[in-house]
């Protein structure tokens, strides 16, 4: 069951067990909140303590202190329910129901008039813990009873205060399930909120250790595979590509520890360097802006991100000749005259979809398709 049909359920049962559960560090506090409202049984027992029958008195003490006895221990039974995660069936609540009220009639012959106080008791349990529906239908039958007993027993006196009572305290518990279920539902809620930007927080992991990955290693290949051919030929240069391919792994191990840390941040200037440096080392020649002051500060990261998969895709799939970065204040290009976008992992790769989503958050638009001399293009612009 999803959370949504969960809140929706009538039956909120465990909103009770909720409400003790949370005062459990305050020893006292819950039991204190449910048993203070036992003082209004406190009109029946002394009308009963003064009966004249000995044997009834004895019964209507016998309801009192029972009806009190269930009464606390339905909420010590949800209390400890919930703390177990199981939900009471429907059977044991209405058992809860015709006890309080077996109870409540064994007042009647000592308390009288006053033992219809326990209806409300019974009326409140009810709209607590039966679905809305049935609730009020108990409140409804429990006020037929009220008033027919005060008009039809003689003797008994009707000011409608008990009819009040009945009503009010219904409609009191009532507001009273409604807080708790709108409380249920902000914990709910909150919870999935976190759960949310857990995830959030590992795609972005994800999106920056491929980002990262994806471009080092590419770089790292190309420098390995060119080492790999100058080893006979020129030695010297083998072996300098061989020690850009130990900084670069460095680099690459520095920056997944940055990223794993949360601050890696990306420098403009810094990828078009090591752009240039990755492109030489791939025999495509760089045609690439050496100044990025026209580019406001907070488009440089973006941009930055920019370059990095555009120059990774042109290393990898494009087999282009030459690459082409133009900067402006809103926009940075990257194109090449290679085979076109049929060549690059797809318009839609795993690089792409993070650019996107880099671009979403600073709403700008990312355009990918083909360049005007048939090779692939790839282009964000920031919304002025």
């Amino acid at each position: 069951m999803n959370r949504r049909d969960r809140l929706a359920e009538p039956d909120q049962y465990e909103a009770v067990g909720a409400v003790l559960d949370s005062a459990r560090r305050r020893p006292g506090f819950g039991w204190l909140l449910t048993g203070v409202w036992l003082f209004f049984l406190g009109k029946p027992l002394g009308v009963i303590l003064n009966h004249d029958d000995m044997a009834e008195r004895a019964l209507g003490l016998l309801g009192v202190v029972g009806f009190a006895v269930a009464y606390m221990a339905f909420f010590w039974y949800a209390r400890s329910n919930n703390m177990a995660r199981v939900k009471t069936p429907m059977g044991v609540r209405l058992g809860f129901i015709v006890t309080l009220l077996a109870l409540a009639a064994l007042m009647l012959p000592a308390a009288g008039v006053t033992a219809l106080t326990s209806l409300v008791f019974v009326e409140a349990l009810g709209m607590m813990v039966l679905p809305l529906r049935v609730g009020v239908a108990l409140g409804a039958g429990l006020l037929a009873v009220a008033e027919l007993a005060l008009r039809l027993t003689p003797g008994w006196r009707d000011d409608g205060s008990y009819s009040l009572s009945i009503v009010l305290g219904g409609l009191a518990v009532f507001g009273i399930r409604r807080a708790m279920l709108r409380s249920i539902e902000l914990t709910a809620a909150r919870k999935d909120f976190a759960e949310l930007a857990v995830q959030e927080e590992r795609n972005r992991f994800a999106r920056d250790l491929h980002d990262i990955l994806g471009h080092s290693l590419t770089v790292i290949t190309v420098k390995a595979e060119l080492a790999g051919r100058l080893m006979e030929a020129n030695p010297t240069r083998a072996a300098a590509e061989v020690a850009d391919v130990e900084q670069l792994a460095r680099a690459a191990l520095a920056d997944v520890r940055a990223a794993v840390a949360g601050y890696r941040e990306l420098s403009l200037a810094g990828e078009l360097v090591s752009a240039r440096a990755a492109l030489q080392a791939a025999e495509i020649k760089a045609d690439l802006p050496t100044v990025v002051d026209e580019v406001p500060e907070e488009n440089r990261e973006l941009f930055a991100w920019v370059v990095r998969e555009g120059v990774t895709n042109v290393i990898r799939h494009s087999g282009a000749k030459r690459c082409t970065i133009r900067l402006s204040k809103s926009m940075v290009e990257v194109v090449d005259d290679g085979k076109g976008p049929t060549a690059v992992a797809g318009t839609s790769g795993h690089g792409l979809i993070g650019l996107r989503e880099r671009a979403d958050q600073a709403g700008a638009s990312v355009q990918v398709g083909q360049a005007p001399d048939g090779g692939f293009r790839l282009a964000v612009r920031v919304a002025p």
